[in-house]
C-alpha cells in the first residue's frame, strides 16, 4: 500500500510530514507520493519547497492512504472547485483517508464528511466547521475515526492521530515502537484536546 499526500500552496509543514514520519517507517508503506492539483513545486506556509506529481497519477494506484494536511492555504482552497474534486476522487478511491488540521474543511467541502463525525484545529473550529454544516464535529477530540476516515486537531495533532491508526491497523505495540523511535511524547487519548478549552 502507498502513503499519497496531497498538497497545496501554505500547507502547513508538520501537519503533512509528522504523519509521513510516522507512516513512512510502516514496511507494508511501499512508496510515499507528493501529489498535487496540477503537479510542480508546492510551498509550504514555512516556504518548504516539495516537487510534486499531478493528482491524477495517484488515482492508477489500486491502493494507497490519503494524507491531506490544513494550513493558511486551505482558507483560499475551500473555494478552489477544481482542486475539491482533485480530493473527493482521491478520497474516494483511497483506502483510508487521514486529515490534519483545517485538512477537515476541504474534504467537508467535497461532502464525503456529510453525516460523519470529524474534528479539527481548535483555534479554527468555528470556521471549519463552517465548512460542513451537514459533519457532526467534535471539538473536545484529539482525532476522530469514522470508517475509513480519520480527522485530526491542529498541527502536532497528526502525529498523534497517525500513531492511533497505526495502532487501530498494525497493533499498539507497532504504534509504540515508532513513537519510541521518534522520541515522540504520544498523546494517546484520541477523545481529549486540551487545546479545546483554549478557544
Amino acid at each position: 500500500m502507498d502513503l499519497v499526500v496531497f498538497l497545496f500552496d501554505e500547507f502547513e509543514t508538520l501537519d503533512a510530514f509528522g504523519p509521513v514520519e510516522v507512516l513512512g517507517k510502516l514496511k507494508s508503506i511501499a512508496k510515499i507520493s507528493f501529489v498535487s492539483l496540477n503537479g510542480g513545486c508546492i510551498t509550504s506556509s514555512q516556504q518548504v519547497p516539495v516537487i510534486t506529481d499531478d493528482f491524477d497519477s495517484a488515482l492508477k494506484n489500486p491502493e494507497y492512504i490519503l494524507l491531506i494536511p490544513g494550513g493558511y492555504g486551505t482558507r483560499k482552497e475551500v473555494y478552489n472547485k477544481d482542486l475539491l474534486e482533485a480530493i473527493r476522487q482521491l478520497a474516494n478511491n483511497a483506502r483510508f483517508v487521514l486529515t490534519v488540521c483545517t485538512g477537515s474543511a476541504l474534504l467537508a467541502r467535497t461532502g464525503l464528511l456529510d453525516g460523519k463525525k470529524a474534528t479539527t484545529n481548535k483555534m479554527a473550529f468555528d470556521w471549519v466547521a463552517g465548512q460542513g454544516s451537514k459533519v457532526d464535529w467534535v471539538k473536545k477530540a484529539r482525532w476522530v475515526r469514522d470508517g475509513n476516515i480519520y480527522t485530526s486537531a491542529g498541527v502536532s495533532a497528526g502525529i498523534d492521530m497517525a500513531l492511533g491508526f497505526v495502532t487501530d491497523n498494525y497493533g499498539p505495540d507497532r504504534a509504540e515502537a515508532i513513537a519510541k523511535a521518534i522520541e515522540y511524547v504520544w498523546n494517546r487519548d484520541s477523545a481529549e484536546d486540551i487545546f479545546s478549552s483554549l478557544y
